[in-house]
């Protein structure tokens, strides 16, 4: 017999509901493959690792994460700064129905996430409460699952970064592959196979209570629109376990890969094969997705796979080159493309933001974009970005005065003669054409945009180097 113990927050609204049993049953009841001689005995489980999951410094450490990392709430409304207070409220007894195997996971709260091609990548938000038990999780079998992941696998794993990913496929070009088999998988996390994935961790987890909260994260379903939907496929994107959980099931293609003497490179679900002909690149698309398919019961999008050189392929936002002395890494248009949609976006005319707030807000976007992108060619590509950046803040400005006198009394105010600036403030040119015209080169010189404090792409990118 089972009753609902409902934790409640301050206000009286339910935080986070776990089941717990009445009785002297401590013990957890098994969900996964393990067999009982493997995975317990009585109440003694293998490894233990579930109490090096639960373990104070663990748990502590996972809630520091959590809580540096912010973050929107779940479907139970409680945000980060709540989190503190009801784990110290609530903590134990959150713990003790974890070890009894009575823990509930809520649901996530499903949101969609525009893509640059049209499309919509689905994320599922986790309640706070369930983020902190999903890292502390994932902290602990992180190491464990290290020793097996392959050195060709860069993604969401300790010491490794997309950077190094590139650098990487450079190197295979340099040596002759140039040919690329880039695998698009269908919808990833959408599709993974629920019992295929818990017997691959029963492969190395043997505590059968951690393999039974892992299963119910995998199950605790979807809200949307208020509606929670079951999840019998599929692990949530967006939860602090799932990157985790997306290389654990990958490393599967890797070992296939390795096996087969391939040279490849694996970012996430972000798949790229090198070999030495067309001939060699159609045979691998077609045994890799077969395996694929049908071992790892995954979908191959086959509109997006392709077989190309790698020169006119994405991976990771970057492309390659030939330059002089080799293969040269470039920025892939669609990256260009994507940041100016956002600083166009910033320095839109109908943005009601402040001169000083654009900058901060520029400052920002440009350090990130550059900090990532950094590592390619791009010395021509940021002297024209800043040209156009430097036209979109001058249009800016003209779009401000709006009326003609005061178009005329801040020109004269930044030193054109009273004539010219009569003159230019009744142009009828449109405001992306002044934009570019002596009208406004003249007054906001480079070096006046720079005092006021827009930042330079070229700049940030020459100390990226």
């Amino acid at each position: 017999m089972e009753k609902a113990d409902n934790f409640k927050n301050n206000n009286g609204g339910y935080l986070q509901e776990t089941r717990v049993e009445l009785g002297g049953n401590a013990g957890a009841r098994s969900t996964s493959s393990t067999s009982e001689n493997k995975g317990n005995d009585g109440n003694e489980y293998v490894e233990g690792l579930l109490e090096k999951i639960l373990d104070h410094n663990n748990m502590s450490f996972a809630y520091k994460k959590v809580r540096a990392n912010k973050g929107s709430p779940g479907v139970d409304g409680m945000t980060v700064d709540e989190l503190h207070l009801f784990l110290k409220q609530n903590g134990s007894q959150i713990k003790q129905s974890i070890r009894e195997g009575t823990y509930r996971p809520k649901s996530v709260r499903r949101v969609e996430i525009p893509k640059p091609d049209g499309g919509k990548r689905l994320l599922g938000i986790p309640t706070v409460l369930d983020r902190v038990v999903q890292q502390a999780v994932a902290q602990v079998l992180s190491p464990i699952y290290e020793k097996e992941f392959s050195g060709n696998s860069y993604g969401f794993r300790p010491n490794r970064n997309a950077h190094q990913a590139v650098k990487k496929c450079k190197e295979y070009i340099e040596a002759g592959y140039k040919w690329t088999v880039d695998i698009d998988l269908a919808k990833y996390f959408d599709t993974v196979n629920h019992d295929k994935f818990m017997r691959l961790l029963s492969e190395t987890i043997k505590d059968s209570r951690v393999l039974s909260l892992i299963r119910k994260y995998l199950q605790s379903g979807v809200m949307i629109n208020g509606v929670v939907m079951e999840t019998e496929e599929g692990t949530p994107q967006g939860g602090n376990l799932s990157p985790l959980l997306s290389n654990i099931m990958l490393n599967e293609l890797d070992k296939e890969l390795t096996k087969r003497g391939l040279k490849f490179c694996r970012y996430a679900d972000d798949c790229n094969i090198y070999v030495k002909s067309r001939k060699a690149a159609e045979r691998v698309m077609t045994s890799i997705t077969r395996f694929i398919e049908e071992k790892l019961k995954l979908k191959v999008n086959k509109d997006k796979s392709a077989v190309e050189r790698p020169w006119k392929l994405k991976f990771l936002g970057f492309s390659f080159y030939y330059k002089k002395d080799g293969i040269g890494i470039r920025v892939h248009p669609k990256p260009v493309e994507k940041l100016k949609r956002k600083l166009k976006e910033i320095t839109g005319r109908n943005n009601a933001m402040s001169m000083r707030q654009r900058m901060l807000r520029l400052k920002q976007v440009i350090t990130g974009w550059v900090n990532y992108f950094g590592i390619a060619d791009m010395g021509r590509l940021v002297k024209s970005l800043d040209e156009w950046l430097r036209r979109r803040i001058r249009m800016c400005f003209w779009k401000q005065w709006k009326k003609i006198k005061t178009k005329y009394d801040n020109l004269v105010r930044l030193g054109i003669v009273d004539s010219k600036a009569w003159e230019f403030a009744n142009t009828r040119k449109g405001y992306w054409r002044v934009s570019h015209s002596p009208i406004l080169s003249r007054t906001f010189t480079n070096q006046f945009l720079k005092k006021i404090g827009l930042p330079s792409i070229a700049e940030r990118y020459s100390l990226a180097h």
